[in-house]
Order: C-alpha cells, then structure tokens, then sequence
C-alpha cells in the first residue's frame, strides 16, 4: 500500500514525506553548481517582481494548499525571505473537505483530493492572519466559491483587513463540485475576476486550470476582467486504482495531480499564454530546483510557487533563493526580468538539422 500523507497533516507527517519517491530528484547536481562555486559574481541581480499592482521582492513564493498557514513551516523556512506566501485556500463558510483517502504518492508526482477543507472566513481573519501578518513576505490570500457572489463577499471582507498584499481567486480547484467552472468558460471568468476587482483595492491574481482546451482564451477572460497576474497551473485531473478491489483509492474517486510529472504541462501552459496575453504569470507545478524555476522564467513566467516539492524537502524555498543569484548571471543578466519569455523554439532542431548536412 502507497504512503499517504495530508498537506494539512503535522509535522511529523511532513518529515515523514522525506522518503516521497521522487526525492531523489532533488539531488541530481544542478547546471550552475560550478558557477556558483567557482566564480561568484560579486554583483547580485535584481530578482523584484512587478505583478501588475502587486510588488514582491523576489520570484519565489510558495502554493496554497502545500505550505498551511505558514506557521506549520516556520521551523523549515526563514519566512522573511520568501517572494510570497499564499496560504490554504479559504471559503465563506467552513468546509470539512473530502471523504479519505485525500491524497496518494504517484510516479513523479502527488495526487490529492483534499476538498478545500478549512475553517473559513471569520476563523482565518481571527486566528490564522495575525501569525501570517507577521511573516515579513508579502501574504496572497486564496479565496475560493460556488458564486460570483462568494467570491465578491470574500474580497470586500478582506479588503477591509491590514497585512494582506493580494488575493489569488482559486477559480480553479478539480477537487469539489464545479471548482473548475470559473476556470473553464471565458465568459465566467471574466465576471468573477471583474466582480472581486471592482470590490477590492487589492490585486487580484486568477489560479487557472489546465484542464482545458485552449488556456490561452481563458487567461484573457482574465485580463480582460481585470486580473493583476494569472497563476498557472493548478493541479492536472487524475485517478489512482486498486485493481484488485476495483475501487478508487481516493475517497472522492478523482483528485488532482501535482509534482514533477505535470511540469512539462506547466511549461506548456506559461509559454502559450506568454505569447498570446499580455497579463504577467506566475509559474507552478512540478518545482524541484533552481533549474527548474529558471526554466519557468525563460518559458515566461515572472515569478515561481514552490508546491508539493515542499513536502519532500521543507527547505527547499531557501535552498533555491540561496541558488538563484549565479544562476541569473550565469546568462548575463544584472535583472531577473531581463530573462523572462527569452525562450526560443527550433533553435536547436535548425542547428541539428544543419550539422547533419
């Protein structure tokens, strides 16, 4: 039988996710290990983030729903230091979450079906915002509803509370009953990003599905609404079976895949809707190391939300922040942004193809 373990679990449990199966991952030497061993440069780049309205200090900020309320991890990571910290997704009312089993260890990756179990809005502003408030990052909230209406309610409610930077609309969540329907019709995006926009002084960042046809129309929906930032990408549908029982083994039958596995997804989604939607992007899915955050920003992301790897490796997020300077050099750049959306495709089919001549 897999091990199971919660992202809302204990510590204890977290340490136990040490042995995940694709740690090994983490220890695969990085390309900028000799650079930055050898020749330090003594200039550190710029890595400030322009999100539209919102300003982060640097590009790596950590997921909701991996990382609790922060102080699960204060033990792990130097808070002060990250980009961002999106906390657990809340929702007007409490939610207890899905029936077990909620989340299962695949290849390469974690399926989960947590339900967006929390405590709701009042108990997050009581209990949960004050310790947030005093992290010294930049605090995203998550807001998540069934409406148009419950998105709006959470962002006038929350506009009125001081220590919050902006709000991220989890629009786009596979593991409650239409959690995807923002995310997945232009039409409704648009109006659930115009409506909490309209309401709120604060940022507004949309969390889109890649569980779609075309993300490209539904990050315009987005902007077009008026979202700050888009993040991308929430978890991938999928499904784990016990053959021999012929039952699923997650209690809600589907949940949502992240780790490693989806990141060539990811990439994917970033670089189209870099290309197509003048809208800044905030990359997630399957980060393990710095290269693969630099990967993220030459795919067009301007910044990075470090998930399930976290985890695995609770220090990851200073471990990258610790790396990321020479590996910016390393490209000849003084400014993170210098490198963004730099991708170039065919390039290194043309220069084969040449050779081969």
């Amino acid at each position: 039988m897999p091990f199971v373990v919660c992202p809302c679990g204990t510590l204890s449990e977290r340490r136990g996710l040490i042995g995940f199966s694709f740690s090994a991952i983490i220890e695969v030497p990085l390309a900028f290990k000799k650079t930055m061993t050898e020749s330090a440069s003594p200039v550190l780049p710029d890595l400030s983030v322009q999100l539209g309205r919102l300003s982060i200090p640097n590009p790596i900020m950590v997921a909701s729903g991996t990382f609790g309320y922060a102080n699960e991890m204060q033990e792990f990571v130097p808070l002060h230091r990250l980009g961002g910290i999106v906390p657990k997704t809340i929702t007007v009312a409490p939610r207890a979450g899905n029936r077990p089993w909620r989340t299962i260890e695949t290849a390469s990756g974690l399926l989960n079906s947590i339900g967006l179990d929390n405590d709701g809005l009042e108990q997050f502003v009581q209990d949960k915002l004050p310790f947030l408030r005093s992290c010294g990052a930049p605090v995203v909230v998550s807001i998540a509803g069934g409406t148009v209406a419950e998105f709006v309610l959470l962002a006038e409610q929350l506009d009125k509370e001081s220590g919050i930077a902006a709000l991220e609309l989890n629009i786009s969540c596979p593991n409650v009953s239409h959690g995807v329907d923002f995310a997945t019709d232009p039409e409704l995006c648009r109006q659930v990003v115009e409506g909490v926009r309209h309401n709120t002084q604060l940022p507004v960042i949309a969390k889109l599905t890649p569980n779609v046809t075309d993300i490209t129309s539904i990050a315009q929906a987005a902007a077009d609404g008026g979202a700050d930032a888009v993040t991308l990408i929430n978890t991938c549908q999928g499904m784990a079976i016990n053959w021999r029982k012929q039952r699923t083994l997650l209690g809600n039958g589907i949940g949502g895949l992240s780790g490693p596995a989806i990141k060539p997804i990811a990439l994917r989604c970033v670089h189209q809707v870099h290309a197509r939607v003048g809208i800044p992007i905030i990359g997630v899915g399957g980060i393990m190391t710095t290269d693969d955050c630099m990967e993220f920003f030459v795919a067009g992301a301007s910044a990075v939300q470090i998930g399930t790897a976290s985890f695995a490796e609770p220090v990851i997020t200073a471990r990258i922040l610790d790396e990321l300077p020479a590996a910016v050099n390393s490209l000849g750049a003084s400014e993170l942004q210098q490198i963004v959306g730099t991708l170039v495709i065919g390039d290194h089919a043309k220069t084969s193809a040449k050779a081969g001549e």
